[in-house]
């Protein structure tokens, strides 16, 4: 690649995301439109490598070592694929909590492959990317799953038919679709919460489970609130997690009493979502399930946001 061409600097916002949406454990996620992260990629013509040069936000928690670090990983595969003859310094400015059920790891990644895939003049398309970033969410957890990366690097609503093809294509969704989640102030690591989980599902529950990942699917593409308020029931994957969740019962009661659509666990916890069909009836219920982990003492953060069907923004070229 012609390293006299192109931009010189790119500066990316790549939005946090909801995995799981109850039912749907691995296939299915959606965007918000905040939190997220920054990332800016700038071209070093006196070099040939990838350096990550300031990480913020994160105090001190994360590395900068390439090798390490989710999107440090994810643009590396992607420089290599392209075959990048100039180096290239990142900046990752981290918007949003770390270990909160939010994707913070795929967002960086994401933020990281379409940034430099701009850089260099997107020869790729958005869903080309979708390997690249993947391998970032390996660094993070061990396992290149797509239920976050996928909708924070395509937007809305996706689904995820196979990983390893990454067979993923997005679902429409009614509008409005607004989405609440409240994240507590404790952190909580994906690979611990896949460890805890069952291998045997009991075939009754397996059955409950895919009815209502199909009503979920269903009463999206129909527009059917009703249809989708039955589906958002987790009967394999919540009771599990939950129980690492302080106050969860409580916090998800307050929600369903606010007249939610459903609620649940985003990704792996500690972070509550609950969808709903209104603006008001999401402020409401944000505030109820505040109420319910400020009555234990966990002090937590509030999001409220449409579906975000945008997925990352250029926010700077130059």
């Amino acid at each position: 690649m012609d390293s006299k061409k192109g931009l010189e600097q790119v500066k990316v916002f790549a939005p946090a995301s909801v995995a799981n949406v109850s039912c749907g454990f691995d296939v299915l996620g959606f965007a918000l439109q905040s939190p997220g992260d920054e990332i800016i990629a700038r071209r070093v013509e006196s070099s040939s490598k990838l350096e990550i040069v300031t990480v913020t936000g994160a105090n001190g928690m994360l590395p900068t070592s390439v090798e390490k670090n989710t999107a440090g990983v994810a643009a590396q595969m992607l420089l290599d694929y392209l075959e990048c003859e100039f180096g290239i310094e990142l900046e990752i400015h981290k918007k949003m909590p770390l270990g909160s059920g939010l994707g913070s790891s795929a967002a960086s990644s994401v933020g990281a492959v379409v940034a430099v895939n701009r850089l260099l003049g997107s020869p790729l398309e958005d869903k080309e990317l979708l390997q690249f970033a993947a391998e970032g969410e390996r660094v993070a957890c061990g396992t290149a799953h797509l239920d976050n990366v996928a909708p924070s690097l395509l937007g809305g609503v996706v689904f995820i038919r196979d990983q390893e093809s990454a067979d993923v294509f997005a679902l429409e969704c009614p509008k409005p679709l607004f989405a609440t989640v409240v994240h507590p102030q404790i952190e909580i690591k994906t690979e611990d919460t896949r460890k805890i989980l069952r291998r045997d599902i009991p075939l009754k529950k397996a059955v409950t489970q895919w009815g209502n990942v199909g009503g979920l699917v269903a009463g999206l593409l129909k527009g059917d609130y009703g249809l989708i308020s039955r589906s958002l029931h987790d009967e394999i994957i919540e009771p599990v997690r939950s129980v690492l969740i302080p106050g969860f019962d409580k916090v998800k009661e307050a929600a369903i009493n606010a007249d939610v659509l459903g609620s649940g666990i985003s990704g792996s916890g500690p972070s509550v979502f609950a969808l709903s069909s209104t603006r008001g009836t999401a402020v409401r219920a944000g505030k109820r399930m505040q109420g319910a982990f400020d009555k234990i003492g966990l002090e937590n953060e509030c999001y409220i946001s449409k579906v975000n069907e945008q997925g990352p923004q250029i926010l700077e070229e130059k």
